[in-house]
């Protein structure tokens, strides 16, 4: 599905420009700002899974003073990890992930900066490895989480069932230089306002270029 004349490149622009600093920065978009480390940014992602951003960030701080590097990471014993991530989700599939990861980056010699060395570490997927692509290194890629597959169905930019269909779709008709954009603009607005159960519409600044899909 190409982009209707409803939906030309300047109408991608206008909705994203409208919803643009309207909200906080998000956990990533946060460490962006003040240029933490990759690999650190990796991990974060890595923990930042069906975890609130707040406690994923005081999670990490404390992993962080712990482990500062991925040497340290590599060599830490998984109980003493399960142990500090133990308030977040699945803490313990994702601390075998981190430990995993570290040491691939250790073997490497370097932190990837690729696609196709990213999802090669235990832990990352798509989404997790568009998101350092974006956030780490400021390549262009489009990470589609749950906010960003519902937000995009939602404004009828796409008709997609799961968020890999989106991410494909979108490559297809978002214009590029969007690319670095589209998931902290969507991420921030879904978690306050475009919300999967009573959106806030009356609240949205792109409300005029949005279809409404799905929305009684």
């Amino acid at each position: 599905m190409k982009p209707t004349a409803s939906w030309s490149a300047s109408r991608f622009g206008k909705a994203l420009e409208a919803l643009a600093g309207r909200r906080p920065l998000t956990m990533l978009g946060r460490w962006k700002a003040r240029r933490v480390d990759p690999f650190r940014l990796l991990i974060g992602t890595i923990l930042s899974a069906r975890s609130r951003d707040e406690r994923t960030d005081r999670v990490c701080r404390i992993l962080f003073r712990r482990y500062p590097t991925s040497g340290r990471l590599a060599r830490a014993r998984p109980r003493d990890v399960r142990r500090i991530l133990h308030d977040i989700g699945f803490h313990r599939a994702k601390a075998r992930h981190i430990i995993g990861s570290a040491r691939r980056v250790v073997e490497w010699g370097r932190m990837p900066d690729t696609f196709d060395e990213l999802i090669q570490l235990p832990g990352v997927g798509r989404k997790v490895a568009n998101c350092v692509l974006v956030y780490a290194f400021g390549k262009p890629a489009i990470p589609v989480d749950t906010h960003v597959h519902r937000i995009c169905n939602r404004l009828g930019w796409v008709r997609t069932k799961t968020p890999e269909e989106t991410e494909r779709r979108l490559e297809r008709i978002l214009p590029r230089r969007y690319w670095l954009r589209i998931n902290e603009v969507l991420v921030a607005h879904g978690k306050a306002v475009c919300r999967p159960i009573r959106p806030r519409c009356g609240e949205c600044h792109a409300s005029r270029w949005c279809r409404k899909v799905g929305v009684g």
